[in-house]
């Protein structure tokens, strides 16, 4: 059920962000799988966007691993604290990434709860980029692994979000991209209580 290499091959960043919704995220680290729905995602369009790592095809130590072919983890430190992963999608030297923003938990809950030193379930516990990373054990580790590996990976379990419960509104936290703050890139299901900050 894993998703084929094919579907992130696609040219269409804000395509495939979109229909990431209800798609299956899990890590096997250690033997321990994890892993819930996406709930939440944000696309950035390689060296045309503003928000991007890659804007003005930035190429960098960190950003290389964008520029790969896609259909791999894209796995970046935030703040010197989080480790935040990405979907790199697209051709080799296109640029193009999705953050994966919120997840909804059913697999290795406990395992989550551990790593993410919380003594009782609450939906702050996959919900913003950092807590997805930390709760699945992502991090810069597995950078530029593939999403056909048994380590990590992402699977179509036949959920379908309906159109009309999905939020298309401005990204988060990306003022500085001026005119691209404003793009409509980032998705999520409406009234899921795992997604961050659903009124903006």
């Amino acid at each position: 059920m894993k998703l084929p290499r094919e579907f992130y091959e696609r040219n269409d960043v804000i395509t495939i962000s979109r229909e990431l919704l209800g798609k299956y995220l899990f890590t096997n680290i250690d033997g321990a799988v994890t892993g819930g729905y996406i709930v939440e995602t944000e696309a950035y369009n390689g060296i045309i966007d503003r928000a991007s790592h890659s804007f003005g095809n930035r190429l960098t130590p960190r950003t290389k691993t964008m520029y790969m072919q896609g259909g791999i983890a894209y796995v970046y430190l935030c703040y010197g604290i989080h480790e935040m992963f990405n979907v790199v999608t697209s051709v080799e030297g296109q640029p193009h990434a999705i953050l994966i923003r919120a997840i909804q938990p059913t697999d290795g809950v406990d395992i989550m709860q551990f790593r993410r030193k919380m003594g009782a379930i609450k939906p702050t516990i996959t919900m913003g980029p950092g807590s997805v990373a930390r709760a699945l054990g992502i991090s810069r580790k597995i950078n530029a692994i593939s999403l056909q590996s048994d380590s990590l990976w992402i699977e179509d379990r036949g959920m379908i979000i309906p159109p009309e419960n999905i939020a298309a509104v401005p990204r988060v936290g990306v003022a500085y991209a001026k005119e691209d703050a404003l793009l409509p890139y980032r998705f999520y299901v409406k009234g899921n209580p795992y997604v961050s900050k659903p009124n903006k």
